[in-house]
């Protein structure tokens, strides 16, 4: 997928969230052991160019920063200073971190990260109350000036009406769980939290069903993401909120204008998937048909 960075491999699980973890289950399928934690060989991916010295990586895409791991792994710290000189090299680019180790963030930060740097948007997972409350505060404590939270898998009641006042919180994206063991998705849950973005004016996506997904008291399975995406699309829950604007730099420090950066390219297929709206859109690989 063209909007992923793995920089490095494998986690060490840490919360409920992670007790069905997808990656640990991939790499199952390939008898590979997600507990072992390694420099990939992508990791240099932001900057790799095309036959012209062009970034393949269009300034203004949105990259997703360690998929199958977290950036704040403590045992990834002999690699992260080198992964934040890579964004900030590419302070074009929008580079989404997610973690549920953000009482590390703080000491893992670059000396000369100051407010935060444009280009970040950092998320922290919430997959219930409990963790909610314990990661949110720290979030709205550290330096960053694009924040967001990800309550994926959706594994129990959230509620975010106590966070969301601070004005600092520019997205929320939900979805239930898949693969082994997956835990129900209630969509009274869902409409929780639409209503308390929605009252803030904040972004809400609705990515995905997951494979056990509760409506109206009944208990459906879901196995297929893509019909579980279409049944989150056709809810017609997720709401578009403020505008997040960030200003992009070229190697110079120029803003680069918005007109120049990257607009994503969607497929017929892709209109009816309810992570459109955080997508990068299709990488026209052709795989598809």
């Amino acid at each position: 997928m063209h909007d992923i960075w793995n920089p490095w491999h494998g986690c060490v699980k840490i919360s409920e969230g992670c007790e069905n973890c997808y990656m640990y289950f991939l790499d199952r399928m390939r008898d590979r052991n997600g507990r072992k934690i390694y420099r990939t060989q992508n990791f240099d991916y932001p900057l790799k160019t095309d036959r012209k010295g062009n970034y393949k990586i269009k300034s203004g895409e949105k990259i997703r920063v360690c998929m199958t791991s977290d950036f704040f792994l403590e045992e990834a710290d002999p690699w992260r200073n080198e992964a934040w000189e890579i964004m900030k090299i590419r302070s074009d680019v929008i580079f989404y971190l997610l973690t549920k180790r953000p009482e590390r963030v703080m000491k893992c930060l670059p000396e000369d990260w100051g407010t935060g740097w444009e280009n970040i948007f950092f998320n922290v997972t919430a997959e219930n109350q409990a963790r909610a409350d314990q990661r949110i505060p720290l979030l709205l404590e550290l330096p960053f000036k694009h924040k967001g939270v990800m309550c994926a898998p959706f594994i129990g009641r959230v509620s975010l009406a106590e966070y969301l006042p601070s004005g600092q919180i520019q997205q929320v994206v939900c979805g239930g769980e898949n693969y082994d063991g997956a835990r129900p998705c209630n969509y009274e849950w869902v409409k929780l939290l639409r209503k308390e973005c929605e009252e803030y004016d904040i972004s809400f996506t609705f990515m995905e069903t997951g494979t056990k997904f509760i409506k109206d008291k009944k208990l459906y399975t879901l196995p297929d993401k893509r019909l579980q995406a279409e049944m989150a699309y056709k809810s017609g829950i997720s709401y578009r909120g403020k505008p997040q604007k960030y200003k992009l730099t070229d190697g110079l420090g120029i803003e680069i204008p918005e007109e120049w950066l990257y607009r994503p390219y969607f497929r017929e297929g892709c209109h009816t998937c309810g992570s459109k709206p955080i997508c990068n859109g299709c990488s026209k690989c052709g795989k598809c048909k």
